[in-house]
């Protein structure tokens, strides 16, 4: 098949396309080139970075699959793919992994001092006595957004003997039931806000979550708590965290997911103490991408025989 790689995957994974498939890379291009790239191509593969817009895919008469190599749809036009047919596959368990153990990586460094205890020892200044930190086993964690991602957190959390508390956008018997098997109370967003002494967040970025966690949203939480988003940048108004990290309402706050992301773009929040500031990297671990990479070429080759089932978003390829 013909395929283009709009983001950068696993290599390995890209040679062994490469072996069966005429394949493409143009890694992160601008709208223009991609419409240039894909006008022959039948299988399109990306990850976030990049945007897909209707113009882009309606330059590929003969599109057919299109492989999100990670979780998020934010930056493909769902529109133009559910009016045209075409199949998008979603493969959101690797990331969802590498993610989980980030939060608690920023949760963790968040609570102990990690960053600046780290800074003050380069130097010379040895603050044994000066950054005493808090324990996260006993706290209250809550997860805003308790699906694939967020309950993988949440999981963590109980193991680490937290308190855990979830909220989700459509809460049901079934989805409290599911939760209560992984060590995580349901609740309504108010209650998880209110009640935690770390919020984790975890949604995708549509209408409904752009500016979720906002100045109403921070006011509700509690005083001293530490926020963590690894969702998206959107998702969290940051110049109202800005406003309650300086008026010390929050105790700290750590951020992979950011408003403006590239090169050259600096945060808001870059020149607060107790602020965390990753570049997107979430998913990025060897072994996530490794798995990723071996689903793609499972499913182009499972489409490519005419065995490959369109699925819902967290479902695996399906052998018919």
């Amino acid at each position: 098949m013909k395929i283009l790689i709009a983001s950068s995957i696993y290599a390995q994974a890209i040679e062994k396309l490469r072996e069966r498939h005429d394949v493409v890379c143009a890694f992160n291009a601008k709208e223009d080139e991609l419409k240039t790239y894909i006008r022959d191509r039948e299988v399109l593969i990306f990850r976030s970075g990049v945007q897909i817009t209707a113009d882009v895919m309606a330059s590929a008469p003969e599109l057919k699959l299109i492989l999100r190599a990670g979780s998020g749809v934010d930056n493909i036009d769902l529109d133009y793919v559910n009016r045209n047919g075409l199949t998008l596959v979603r493969i959101p368990g690797p990331g969802a992994k590498a993610v989980a153990e980030m939060s608690f990586a920023l949760m963790l460094s968040l609570a102990r001092n990690v960053l600046e205890a780290d800074r003050l020892t380069r130097q010379g200044i040895w603050a044994k006595h000066e950054l005493t930190g808090y324990l996260v086993t006993g706290k209250v964690l809550g997860i805003v957004g308790a699906g694939n991602i967020g309950s993988r957190v949440g999981q963590l959390g109980y193991a680490w003997g937290m308190e855990v508390l979830g909220c989700v956008e459509h809460p049901s018997p079934e989805s409290a039931e599911r939760l209560q098997e992984k060590g995580i109370r349901l609740a309504d967003i108010g209650d998880v806000l209110s009640k935690s002494d770390f919020v984790s967040i975890h949604v995708p970025l549509k209408e409904s979550t752009r500016k979720l966690i906002g100045a109403q949203a921070l006011s509700q939480m509690r005083p001293g708590a530490y926020l963590i988003n690894l969702a998206r940048g959107g998702v969290v108004d940051e110049p109202a965290l800005y406003d309650a990290l300086v008026n010390k309402r929050l105790g700290g706050a750590a951020l992979d997911v950011h408003e403006s992301e590239g090169n050259g773009k600096i945060s808001p929040l870059a020149a607060l103490p107790n602020v965390i500031l990753t570049p997107h990297i979430g998913a990025g671990t060897f072994d996530s991408q490794r798995e990723i990479g071996e689903i793609v070429i499972q499913t182009i080759d499972l489409y490519v025989n005419g065995r490959y089932e369109a699925h819902q978003p967290e479902r695996a390829p399906t052998l018919i």
